[in-house]
């Protein structure tokens, strides 16, 4: 049997010598299979890079949005959102939708940081090195009950998403005042601290250059892989160029940003105290320390790539898919819509638990105002990734770039000197807008 490549067919419709040539843009998609809602996203982050970039420039007399060090912050702030708009993208395609998690994250702060600085060291020991894990632990196990509490009501007491949600917003935002007396519960446990960024909350220079060339050999890997895979089932092969340049592309994009994290050194008066702590002679000319990828980052990254694998290559995923494009259908096939419900909603709330210690460790506290409007900027990231109200479609990458594109707008009006009335008002006419988008597209792919 020969091998059948995306371009053995001329660029015609079914391959009809008579058809009109596709312009070279879209023979390049074709042959690279690139998701064009995927290069819009691109499109819009990069306008609103370079946008804030020059109107700053020009506004305040520095540029300062394009540089390593707003950048690397960016993608910290992004990390709580990130986490639970993957978990949103589950929820949103089988027709629910979660009002509750910016609430839920506020509630699951609060009782992490009673438990690390009000319960936990008095029957442990202050600064036992157990207390940060069981704090976690009881996050995300408190997220998962959550969840799963809210998708029982929804699944077997047959109370739609909206209205269980929307109680339940207020619920957790009253509980979490309640648990803490509207005091702010500080100082979190010190490793714990370490999972929200900052300078020692990163991995440095070198294990930034291990992190980046593993996903480099891991991108070359998943297209041999499933060049083979395509091949051993009869399926059509990309051209050689084409895997050639999405290695390239995937590559490139994982140095660059390897380079940029590591371009954004240590604050002076830390380097000091390092030095001093460490024996180490600063030169003349200063020490510069990298900070490397993010730990928020990189965990991220890893719900990215699980909730990818848990959406794509499993039964669960097909499940959730199915139950969004057809629920009856899905029901006559066997599929039990109830349960399933519960588990989504449970996984909801153990991403918005993990979401949680991001978002403390990075304050260093827990306050009953963290994670207020997030909600909103949650389902605005999937939404403006392209998972479709309707139900049926979401991807994982995009509610995760639908997240960078949302933070980056309020982070730029931040720096331009928007008051927070303007931001509100840009924040929620982008979500009409992707939402509209969305019913464009969907008309168009009818």
């Amino acid at each position: 049997m020969t091998d059948q490549t995306s371009d053995a067919l001329p660029a015609g419709a079914g391959g009809d010598p008579n058809a009109p040539r596709a312009n070279p843009l879209s023979r390049f998609l074709t042959a690279t299979e690139i998701d064009t809602r995927l290069l819009g996203m691109l499109a819009a982050l990069a306008i609103i890079w370079i946008g804030f970039h020059v109107y700053g420039g020009l506004a305040n007399g520095f540029a300062a949005f394009l540089t390593p060090r707003n950048l690397w912050n960016l993608s910290v702030q992004t990390s709580s959102v990130g986490i639970m708009a993957c978990g949103m993208v589950a929820v949103i395609v089988t027709r629910n939708i979660d009002l509750s998690v910016g609430s839920m994250l506020g509630f699951i702060a609060i009782v992490m940081g009673v438990v690390q600085v009000n319960v936990l060291p008095g029957i442990l020991g202050l600064g036992h090195p157990l207390i940060w894990i069981l704090a976690i632990a009881v996050g995300i196990g408190l997220g998962a009950l959550i969840g799963g509490f809210q998708g029982a009501l929804i699944a077997y007491g047959q109370i739609p998403a909206f209205i269980v949600t929307l109680g339940g917003l207020l619920v957790w935002r009253g509980a979490a005042f309640l648990v803490a007396r509207g005091e702010t519960i500080s100082p979190v446990d010190e490793t714990f601290s370490i999972l929200g960024g900052g300078p020692y909350g990163a991995i440095g220079s070198f294990w930034s250059w291990v992190v980046g060339l593993a996903i480099c050999a891991a991108i070359v890997l998943l297209l041999v892989n499933g060049r083979r895979q395509r091949k051993a089932f009869g399926f059509p092969l990309r051209p050689i160029w084409a895997e050639g340049v999405l290695a390239a592309i995937g590559c490139g994009a994982v140095i660059g940003a390897v380079l940029l994290v590591n371009a954004y050194p240590w604050p002076r008066g830390i380097v000091r105290r390092y030095a001093a702590d460490a024996g180490i002679e600063i030169p003349e000319g200063g020490l510069f320390i990298s900070h490397g990828f993010a730990i928020p980052v990189l965990i991220l990254a890893a719900v990215g790539i699980a909730m990818h694998v848990l959406m794509t290559r499993t039964r669960f995923g097909r499940y959730v898919y199915a139950i969004g494009g057809n629920p009856e259908a899905a029901e006559l096939a066997g599929i039990d819509r109830k349960w399933m419900t519960i588990k989504i909603f449970a996984l909801m709330g153990a991403l918005t638990g993990l979401a949680a210690v991001v978002a403390s460790a990075r304050l260093g506290s827990a306050t009953n105002n963290l994670g207020q409007l997030d909600e909103l900027y949650v389902i605005a990231a999937a939404v403006i990734g392209g998972t479709s109200l309707a139900g049926g479609v979401g991807t994982i990458y995009g509610a995760i770039l639908g997240a960078l594109v949302m933070q980056s707008l309020q982070t730029g009006m931040v720096l331009i000197g928007f008051d927070a009335a303007v931001q509100q008002v840009v924040v929620g006419s982008v979500l009409v807008l992707a939402v509209f988008l969305d019913i464009l597209y969907r008309r168009r792919s009818a």
